[in-house]
């Protein structure tokens, strides 16, 4: 793989704290998808972005229907206000879509169709459902079973049980995510969602300090009688399903509403724009492995590190979406990787997972966590169902 050496920036990095999803409505619940978008765009504008600069927006969405479907990002440009000559477009790879996006808009700037990009993602899980779009692949039984669809709580358990991960072991970390989430300083980054001039939350919800190994230990398995285990001993029959289960509620990304939007450019666009970049695009990289393992990412990881020309033991911050308490725990050690500085802001299992705003979220984390720490590289990677992965490597410019 040839070194990825386009010259392609980021001026600028937003997200919307994350906002737990709740049976009974959560606190973004009656904010569309939209909204949460322009909001960004909004504040993008008064941090400086001269909106009549960008030549596209691109956002991703896992669940691209109802409130998310029908170019949403499109939607939200108009919304905000922003020039009719600003084009828009969604990307839609399941919880890798947001590094879709951010990948898309890179590889615009660098072959020099577009000078300057938004991109980033939105979900809002309380008004578009996961699965709300009914792919075929979860209700054709022949489509399933040709595309090794599992429920994703099967493919976190598979994995943990694939390297030995025990529940101490899952546990463990969900309990290091939230205690680091809960300490986590406050970030200029995060822009508060607003309600006309009503601040409806400022910050993530979810972390808890106060969780323990033994309190976590007295929660039940989510996924240990899955029917999705059939299709499972169907595909990889020398596998051996793990007894009773091994994630739980706590070792699974809350669900979670929020966007996120950065602003990518050529080295030229500091004139258009105004100011000078904060970091470089160095690394991209999409993969795909055999579903339903949650492995992915891994193999983009080491792609994209390769595409930048960097070794794992170069990066200063690592953001591996903790998709479940497995994917972290295996990223970290398969890259053998200083578990400090994986996801030292916490993580999905704390904070949640939006699913297509989760890349872009994780690039504003990364970024912060690499000003706060004068450190200069760092990996964001996701996996997704289906056996998808994609990482991107940035390089902070100092």
């Amino acid at each position: 793989m040839s070194q990825f050496t386009s010259g392609v920036y980021i001026y600028d990095a937003v997200r919307t704290p994350k906002a737990r999803v709740r049976r009974q409505g959560g606190t973004f619940a009656d904010v569309p998808s939209h909204e949460l978008l322009a909001q960004l765009l909004s504040a993008l504008q008064e941090r400086g972005l001269p909106a009549d600069t960008v030549d596209d927006v691109i956002v991703g969405t896992s669940t691209a229907v109802g409130d998310q479907g029908g170019d949403v990002a499109r939607a939200a440009v108009l919304w905000a206000g922003w020039p009719d000559q600003v084009g828009a477009g969604v990307v839609s790879r399941l919880c890798c879509s947001g590094l879709d996006a951010i990948e898309s808009a890179s590889a615009k700037v660098a072959s020099g169709i577009a000078d300057v990009v938004v991109a980033g993602g939105v979900e809002s899980m309380s008004r578009v459902p996961m699965l709300s779009d009914r792919p075929a692949f979860v209700s054709d039984e022949e489509l399933g079973d040709r595309t090794g669809y599992v429920t994703i709580g099967v493919s976190a358990d598979l994995t943990a049980a694939e390297y030995g991960l025990t529940r101490t072991d899952l546990d463990a970390y969900a309990v290091t995510s939230h205690r680091r989430a809960a300490a986590a300083p406050a970030s200029r980054s995060v822009i508060p969602v607003r309600s006309g001039a009503t601040t409806i939350l400022e910050s993530d919800e979810g972390p808890r300090p106060d969780i323990s190994l033994e309190s976590l230990a007295e929660l039940a398995t989510l996924f240990g009688e899955d029917p999705s285990w059939s299709r499972v001993a169907m595909r990889l029959p020398a596998v051996r399903r793990p007894d009773g289960g091994l994630h739980t509620a706590a070792t699974a990304p809350q669900m979670a509403d929020g966007a996120a939007m950065a602003v990518f450019g050529s080295s030229a666009a500091r004139d258009r724009i105004g100011r000078e970049p904060i970091a470089e695009v160095v690394g991209v990289a999409q993969a795909a492995v055999r579903s339903p393992l949650l492995t992915a990412s891994v193999v983009a990881s080491r792609r994209a590190l390769e595409n930048a020309g960097i070794t794992a033991g170069q990066l200063d911050v690592i953001e591996a979406n903790e998709s479940f308490a497995a994917s972290a725990l295996v990223m970290t050690r398969e890259l053998g990787l200083d578990p400090t500085r994986v996801n030292p802001l916490g993580g999905s299992l704390a904070t949640g997972h939006p699913l297509g705003a989760g890349g872009g979220a994780l690039l504003v984390n990364a970024l912060d966590q690499l000003t706060r720490i004068d450190g200069e590289y760092a990996l964001v990677t996701i996996p997704a169902a289906l056996g998808l992965g994609a990482a991107v490597v940035v390089r902070r410019l100092r």
